[in-house]
């Protein structure tokens, strides 16, 4: 009795937390590239990499969510819709698209920070209901269609596909978008708050903090996050979809918890988040660089889902467990 309750204690630790995740990456990797030898190249590094870039863009927005001990249900559409105005404005406005397709994630993200915060609705039903808006107004502006970016428009999206240096210019942009969250996390006030409402909000309200001002902050910057995803994802596949982003958001906060973020909030980061969207991209594509049945590679995502959530919850938040 006394040795399960130290192994408990052991992996219920924050420093265990955050080094599970990264064992657990590299296991992984040894794994696939004993199976299979010849994954660990430079190309499918960086394939690897690339392919990983738009959900850690996502993951990154829904983390600072998730780290309030709220959710964000609604990136995967404010994505979809950012793609839809770009393929959209792209032939009209050119590079201008741009900013106007991410302001519209901020916009949205923003509103759905203002619902939760004051009409007291929970996060969960807040952004549930949002991405439900986004997503009609995605298929009414699009005609409820794809919408391809012609050959005028590729070239303002060229620069998106290209590569500096080697490395593909998207895994650049998501570097550059985790560095800034990370920074921003550890470093400012904003950061600082949002890790204190996290750990206890009756505390943080206790210790002066603008508790509405944080969530709403935190909420507009995982719309404009997601916009971006929709953004760089609409240009790598030459298209906008009112649903081209609607398969990635499980996988999106699956990498959030995946990575050691706890789902009640207050402990965890960017940083726990890459880590947490290259095991999944590592068992998505992995799985399936090995040969392994698509089945087997749900029952493996599952099964990994289902042990991050196990051991980055904090109990002692929640008296009964629904």
């Amino acid at each position: 009795m006394n040795e399960a309750l130290s192994l408990r204690r052991i992996f219920e630790g924050k420093w265990t937390q955050g080094a599970i995740p990264l064992v657990l990456l590299v296991a992984l990797l040894l794994i696939i590239e004993i199976a299979a030898p010849g994954f660990l190249t430079g190309e499918t590094v960086a394939l690897l990499f690339a392919n990983t870039a738009v959900l850690f863009i996502l993951a990154t927005g829904v983390t600072f969510a998730i780290l309030l001990g709220g959710i964000d249900l609604s990136i995967q559409a404010v994505a979809s819709l950012a793609s839809v105005i770009l393929a959209q404005l792209l032939p009209s406005l050119g590079l201008a698209a741009f900013p106007v397709a991410i302001l519209s994630g901020l916009a949205f993200g923003t509103l759905s920070g203002i619902v939760h915060v004051k009409l007291r609705v929970p996060s969960f039903v807040a952004t549930l209901a949002t991405g439900g808006v986004v997503t009609g107004i995605a298929l009414w502006v699009s005609d409820g269609r794809a919408i391809t970016i012609e050959e005028g428009g590729r070239e303002n999206t060229a620069w998106i596909n290209a590569t500096v240096a080697g490395l593909p210019v998207v895994v650049l942009i998501s570097a550059v978008i985790g560095i800034a969250s990370f920074l921003a996390l550890r470093y400012t006030r904003f950061g600082r708050q949002a890790i204190a409402v996290g750990a206890g909000e009756p505390a943080a309200w206790a210790a002066g903090i603008n508790v509405d001002r944080t969530k709403i902050i935190a909420f507009a910057a995982s719309g404009m996050l997601a916009a971006i995803a929709g953004v760089v994802l609409a240009a790598r596949l030459s298209s906008g979809s009112p649903v081209l982003a609607n398969q990635l958001l499980l996988p999106a906060i699956a990498a959030v918890i995946v990575g050691g973020t706890a789902i009640t909030g207050g402990l965890g980061g960017v940083a726990r988040t890459a880590v947490g969207a290259l095991i999944i991209s590592i068992v998505r594509i992995g799985m399936t660089f090995v040969g392994v049945n698509i089945f087997l590679e749900n029952m493996v995502f599952g099964a990994v889902l289902i042990a991050a959530v196990a051991i980055t919850i904090d109990r002692s938040k929640i008296a009964v467990i629904k």
